[in-house]
């Protein structure tokens, strides 16, 4: 069943970024920014979080999550122990959203449009695990280059 592999996409990758999270020897890294580089690991965490919340939560398991978008960039400081308690809630969240899925449903229109035409289910969470690995990878490169 292809929500039983997305989800484990998505677990995994979640537990990556936790780790990543946690790898920070200063968590005050997480917070950095420096030239060629537009955003911290700390806000594109939250932009990650309240992203899947929003899309998988929200949308296809109806947790009445509300998204700020504007804040996910813009809050800074937030303490690291926070952060890895929201990525695991949000793989909680995931996990029981998709869990409601059928196969069927993956075909369906996507309730909430994002791009410029409308795209199926399995379209939209296939984009969201790309879109969460792609800032994975940035995170992964942020603490490298940053936290030493």
């Amino acid at each position: 069943m292809v929500t039983v592999t997305l989800t484990e996409l998505f677990e995994r990758d979640l537990q990556r970024l936790k780790k990543e999270i946690e790898l920070y020897k200063d968590e005050d890294n997480l917070w950095i920014v420096k030239e060629g580089i537009n955003n911290t690991a700390g806000n594109l965490c939250l932009h990650l979080l309240g992203n899947l919340n929003y899309y998988i939560g929200a949308t296809l398991g109806n947790t009445g999550y509300i998204r700020h978008r504007d804040d996910e960039f813009s809050l800074k400081n937030i303490p690291r122990q926070d952060l890895v308690l929201n990525i695991e809630n949000c793989r909680l969240i995931i996990k029981s959203s998709l869990d409601k899925l059928e196969e069927q449903d993956l075909e369906k229109e996507f309730p909430v449009q994002v791009f410029e035409h409308k795209v199926t289910t399995l379209f939209m969470l296939m984009h969201l695990t790309t879109h969460l690995t792609y800032h994975l990878g940035q995170i992964n490169y942020h603490r490298r280059l940053l936290d030493q």
